[in-house]
């Protein structure tokens, strides 16, 4: 088995209705002032009353910042964390996908570092603990509620990077499925897929361990039985939950695994064209997993099974092929974007695109299977 380290977030609290003890949960964890950072739509939606009237019966105040960005920039990263030191809030709570949990996290560190977010863009570069934090996630995609990364795109450089830190580990996290109720289809679908993404990534990563493994699996299962229902029938609360449940598995899977090749090519899609992260992982994982299949067959015929495919009689080959299939027929049956034509990505950039896909080192390291420039090339080509 060998020599494997594992950590995982703080306090997770889950179920439908969960969301009515926040104010007493955030108490507990020594809140007395919140910074709610909350996705601008998330915002004049019914259920953030559920949250505020959760603060409220505890007596917690509160401020909000509302100027979350989908693929947010460092700037917006910078102006949260000054507004939780201008309003002298102890506590910081991020509402919505992984863009608001992504900020209220690097909020709470720059609200006690000195710095700006593209300081601490990179591995271990917060030089100090933050604020403590909670996350509710009313996605089920990111599995950011439970990650110790906060990705913000830097429009200088015209690149997208981490900041990656166990000091963005949160000390709380809510998920309530009832949250997630009214997610339009295809942020459903979208954000599914990204779930899907880090679990079987972080499966198939170099770095997993026995442990690891045990979320990703799971994760996967749940997925791959739930997507699909979620995504046409979003009022049904058990999908709803057995979503939610894969997408925190993943990301405690991911959180110690981490991802692969995927995501060091999706990055460019999001840090130059503002694809959005999930859509951008949906569309190249089909592909990833095409060429990372023969690299780790047993691994890749596991992932058919775990999505429900039958692989009695199959050789492992046939079923490491089959998993590739799957994943591809269940894009394309949520109406994921097939080509980067599509989201108007001209042919001409993919060398520039691949260039700094391979400058995302730790996915790549990751990886199964060596990647080269050139084939960075041939999957963007084959996707385009």
């Amino acid at each position: 088995m060998g020599i494997f380290s594992f950590r995982a977030a703080g306090e997770i609290i889950f179920g439908a209705g969960a969301i009515e003890d926040a104010g007493a949960i955030i108490k507990r964890h020594g809140g007395k002032k919140i910074l709610m950072v909350v996705d601008p739509g998330f915002a004049k939606a019914g259920p953030l009353e559920k949250i505020t009237e959760a603060l409220q019966k505890e007596k917690l105040p509160f401020v909000f910042f509302d100027g979350v960005e989908p693929e947010p920039r460092v700037e917006v990263a910078d102006r949260c964390g000054g507004l939780a030191r201008r309003e002298r809030c102890d506590f910081v709570l991020g509402v919505g996908g992984g863009s608001a949990m992504d900020t209220a996290k690097a909020a709470a560190v720059l609200a006690t570092n000195e710095g700006r977010a593209r300081d601490f863009q990179g591995l271990n570069k917060v030089p100090k603990a933050g604020l403590p934090k909670g996350m509710v996630p009313t996605t089920a995609g990111t599995g950011s509620e439970v990650t110790f990364t906060a990705v913000f795109i830097n429009q200088e450089e015209k690149k997208k990077a981490g900041i990656n830190s166990p000091f963005l580990y949160p000390e709380m996290s809510i998920l309530d499925p009832e949250l997630t109720l009214g997610l339009p289809a295809a942020v459903t679908a979208f954000t599914g897929m990204d779930a899907l993404t880090h679990a079987i990534e972080s499966f198939t990563s170099k770095a997993a361990s026995p442990m690891s493994e045990m979320f990703s699996e799971e994760a996967i299962r749940r997925i791959g039985k739930s997507l699909r229902q979620a995504v046409d029938q979003g009022s049904d609360l058990n999908a709803r939950t057995h979503m939610l449940f894969g997408s925190l598995l993943g990301g405690i899977g991911l959180a110690n695994a981490g991802v692969t090749a995927a995501h060091s090519l999706a990055y460019p899609l999001g840090g130059v064209y503002r694809v959005p992260h999930g859509v951008a992982n949906a569309l190249l994982l089909p592909a990833v997993m095409e060429f990372n299949a023969f690299s780790s067959l047993e691994k890749f015929a596991r992932i058919a099974e775990m999505l429900g495919e039958k692989v009695e009689g199959l050789s492992v080959r046939e079923a490491a092929i089959l998993a590739v299939e799957t994943v591809k027929r269940l894009a394309k049956d949520l109406g994921v974007p097939q080509r980067l034509s599509d989201l108007g990505i001209p042919e001409m950039a993919i060398p520039g695109m691949a260039e700094e896909a391979m400058k995302v080192a730790r996915p790549l390291e990751n990886n199964p299977r060596p990647v080269s420039l050139e084939e960075v090339i041939r999957i963007y080509h084959s996707v385009f």
